[in-house]
């Protein structure tokens, strides 16, 4: 049986025939073909994202929660109790409520919902958050948003006890944590920071696109990860730009096309797609969209990235539904036991 035998090989025994330079161009060639082959065989052999499920993240998350409700009960002390103030009748506000309700019955705490028309005024409004502010019974306290029209969100939102304010929107609280300071984080920032931290995903050093500038969502996720790691409350040490609706989106695809991170929070279905995405990129979708099914018709929810397209090409992803959502709650929770603890010293 003949040998086989190699193209390097090859080309060194045509070297006796033909010229020096001849053959040299023929060893370049083998080379580039080589490289070629190793490069297509790398571009074949690899894998799709990792999918970060924030459901199954968020079940880890209530199962220490549940331990710590448990170990202040144990102790002798109130059991966490969560108020929650629901102004008219939004079917996604009541969602909502519904859910994160629901969520504190199953993890040991209790909660109570106060809900008023959506004609209450902004003075009544106030004097409710003033009374549950006092009451010691109450752990934690949130106002569920939007409101309508004729009462000030950011009045209400600054009218709760920064100690209680479970949702992270007291300015106080946003102070706190644009400073690196320990405070209490808004739940879906917080969800986000939980996801980075807990799928192991390097921040220090590197570069984050977040698409959104909300005060509630975007801004605090950015604070998070430029501040510094050294602080009272540990930051990403990352390089941060902001985007938002006045970028252009050609500019907006450069710098995606930069980003180690990219974070979606700007509520428009589809934005990110996959010729924005560095490869091995992870993308964060805090988008919440409900569109038309194109079979079906009827509504369906969607986020910010083109998941199908951006899984092929990114490092990590989270799906919607089921990444930032379920963390979110999760994290809401986890501020409630929070300040149920603050209490128990202060």
């Amino acid at each position: 049986m003949a040998a086989s035998i190699s193209p390097l090989r090859s080309s060194y025994r045509i070297c006796n025939s033909l010229s020096f330079h001849h053959c040299r161009a023929k060893l370049r060639m083998h080379r580039k073909c080589d490289s070629q082959r190793r490069h297509l065989h790398a571009s074949v052999t690899r894998h799709a994202a990792v999918v970060v499920s924030g459901t199954e993240m968020a079940r880890q998350i209530h199962r220490e929660i549940q331990r710590e409700v448990e170990e202040l009960v144990t102790g002798g002390n109130m059991r966490p109790h969560l108020g929650v103030v629901l102004v008219g009748d939004d079917p996604a506000s009541r969602t909502y409520v519904r859910n994160k309700t629901r969520a504190a019955s199953i993890l040991g705490i209790s909660s109570d919902t106060v809900v008023k028309p959506t004609s209450v005024s902004q003075d009544e409004l106030l004097e409710l958050i003033d009374k549950m502010n006092r009451d010691w019974k109450v752990s934690g306290l949130l106002v569920q948003l939007p409101l309508p029209g004729h009462i000030q969100e950011r009045a209400v939102c600054n009218a709760i006890a920064p100690e209680k304010d479970v949702d992270g929107f007291h300015i106080v609280n946003i102070g706190k944590l644009c400073l690196g300071q320990t405070s209490m984080v808004p739940a879906t920032p917080a969800a986000v920071w939980e996801i980075i931290r807990r799928a192991g995903i390097e921040t220090v050093g590197k570069n984050v696109l977040v698409a959104g500038r909300s005060k509630n969502v975007g801004l605090p996720i950015a604070m998070l990860l430029h501040t510094d790691r050294n602080h009272q409350r540990p930051g990403g040490d990352a390089t941060v730009t902001i985007a938002h609706r006045c970028t252009p989106r050609e500019q907006l695809k450069e710098l995606t096309r930069l980003a180690d991170i990219v974070i979606a929070a700007a509520g428009v279905p589809g934005l990110i797609t996959v010729d924005m995405v560095k490869e091995g990129a992870a993308v964060i979708d805090v988008g919440i969209n409900r569109v038309p099914d194109r079979t079906t018709g009827k509504l369906r929810l969607v986020g910010d990235v083109d998941f199908e397209g951006v899984k092929e090409k990114a490092g990590f992803i989270t799906p919607v539904p089921g990444g930032v959502g379920p963390m979110t709650v999760a994290m809401l929770m986890k501020n409630t036991v929070a300040a149920a603890r603050y209490a128990l010293t202060h």
